[in-house]
């Protein structure tokens, strides 16, 4: 009861409750625009937090990723164009449904869906994240070592791409993270004479140039992205929300997205996609109309929209209590609870309980509101979302250079975000991830620190990471994660050599 306290002392005393609905509003618009993904949406957005309250800072990003998560199946379901990557599994029967005329019954099917999915999701947030953090307080500088190895270790192993990629660009993380203050001697390193990197590089910079304007980037040279998306807001699509009847039919569905949602969003590195997939997969598996799925059936929109909105709320776990992010949109989140000052882990909960008890509230409020809002904002999202990509990208690079430049009044900071931009736009180019190199940037001040920690602890002596029983169990799990991966990587290599040319 005194949490429920906290929670309603928080919603009704500061403006949380309108950072929850408005993020919710632009995350709907940000995942149905083709091309900007939640963490997109939510990097947009995290210059303009500088200023805010932190617990509502961190509900307005949260509630974005909520929102981006439906938002995605718009253009999915409406122009077989999935918004965002976990959308991708609802294209095969939205669309499908679109075409036989029930394109509002799709809609409809996802929003209610998505609303399910993220309170399943929050349960477990609520019920899981505190527990596992106490846990984690039982970890040595060893252990938080191991603990970021390990982090690292499984975003690298299921990254897109090679392994070799993810290690590279996992490395540049870790490089950029030693510019600054040595965090024992105060030393400078790599800063060039510019006070402005005595701090570090911003991970705020960091995202929004790898995320966001990377992505503007390539749009740009895109000729195809320039085209309008052939969405019209005058052709009379409207959401048309499931009755008993239906909700009858689609619920074993959404029960199986709900479970693989969940399981998928705790684990790091796993994402929307992989879950939406797998639940679509299984609820054709276990359907009396299996044969029918692909020709537009309720069952695959309710299981895949069920999974990836599960995962926004699940994969907040492992990033509130060990400080590991799960996806590109939890890293986002990651960088802003770190810009107000609070380090991700066991002691955030000892430390700033408020903001904790003020994401459980703010996410209930998302999850409710998403039902609403996605109802109300259908027709200015269609209509925005039609709009010409040159008009859209141009308010986008406004929106983004002035939220950049708002946080220290600095011109540096401007091109400090576009030469990220560069790296983003080179790493995508050929095809690096993005996530192992933001995961090495905000992990690389808790791998060193802790490491020299653990050594000075041990008088240099090594053995101590063999010691520490946590310690060893999380190296030792990073290292099968790392083999299996090689192994993995050198069976498919040999596959694509022995196939027939």
């Amino acid at each position: 009861m005194e949490i429920l306290a906290v929670i309603i002392t928080i919603l009704t005393t500061t403006p949380a409750i309108f950072a929850a609905i408005g993020g919710v509003a632009w995350g709907v618009v940000g995942g149905a625009l083709p091309g900007i993904s939640p963490s997109i949406a939510m990097a947009l957005l995290l210059p303009f937090t500088y200023g805010m309250d932190p617990t509502v800072a961190i509900i307005l990003l949260a509630a974005t990723y909520v929102g981006a998560e439906y938002g995605g199946s718009i253009p999915a379901i409406l122009i077989n164009t999935p918004g965002t990557n976990a959308a991708a599994a609802t294209v095969l029967d939205g669309y499908a449904m679109r075409q036989k005329g029930l394109g509002g019954q799709a809609l409809g099917i996802s929003l209610a869906c998505g609303v399910f999915g993220s309170l399943i999701g929050l349960a477990l947030l609520v019920g899981l994240a505190e527990p596992l953090a106490n846990f984690a307080l039982l970890f040595t500088p060893a252990a938080y070592f191991a603990l970021g190895i390990l982090g690292i270790s499984v975003i690298v192993s299921l990254s897109e791409g090679s392994l070799v990629k993810g290690l590279i660009t996992a490395c540049f993380g870790l490089m950029i993270a030693t510019v600054g203050s040595d965090p024992f001697s105060g030393v400078s390193r790599f800063t060039f004479g510019k006070p402005e990197l005595l701090e570090g590089v911003p991970y705020i910079l960091i995202m929004i140039g790898i995320y966001a304007l990377s992505e503007l980037f390539t749009q740009a040279g895109d000729t195809k992205l320039n085209e309008s998306t052939g969405i019209d807001s005058n052709d009379g699509v409207g959401i048309k929300l499931p009755g008993l009847k239906m909700m009858k039919r689609i619920f074993p569905s959404s029960l199986i997205g709900a479970g693989f949602g969940s399981f998928e969003g705790m684990m790091p590195g796993a994402g929307g996609t992989i879950a939406s997939f797998m639940s679509y997969n299984e609820a054709r598996r276990w359907s009396k109309r299996s044969k029918e799925f692909g020709t537009g059936v309720p069952e695959g929109i309710a299981a895949p929209e069920t999974a990836n909105n599960a995962v926004a709320c699940t994969s907040l776990i492992p990033t509130l209590s060990f400080g590991i992010p799960g996806s590109n949109s939890t890293a986002i989140l990651l960088g802003g609870l770190m810009l107000h000052g609070m380090i991700p882990g066991p002691l955030l909960f000892q430390q700033h309980p408020e903001t904790i008890y003020g994401l459980y509230g703010g996410l209930f409020i998302a999850s409710l509101s998403l039902l609403v809002i996605g109802v109300m904002i259908m027709k200015p999202c269609l209509w925005l979302v039609g709009q010409p990509r040159p008009l859209l990208s141009a308010g986008i690079y406004a929106l983004v250079l002035s939220g950049v430049y708002s946080i220290n009044n600095e011109a540096f900071d401007i091109g400090m975000a576009f030469a990220a931009a560069v790296l983003g736009y080179g790493l995508k180019y050929f095809k690096f991830p993005f996530l192992p190199l933001v995961l090495g940037t905000i992990l690389g001040y808790l791998l060193e620190s802790n490491y020299r920690r653990a050594l000075l602890l041990s008088n240099g002596d090594h053995m101590i990471f063999i010691h520490d029983p946590i310690s060893i169990a999380m190296l030792s799990l990073a290292a099968i994660f790392i083999i299996t991966s090689l192994v993995k990587n050198a069976y498919s290599s040999k596959k694509s050599l022995l196939a027939p040319q």
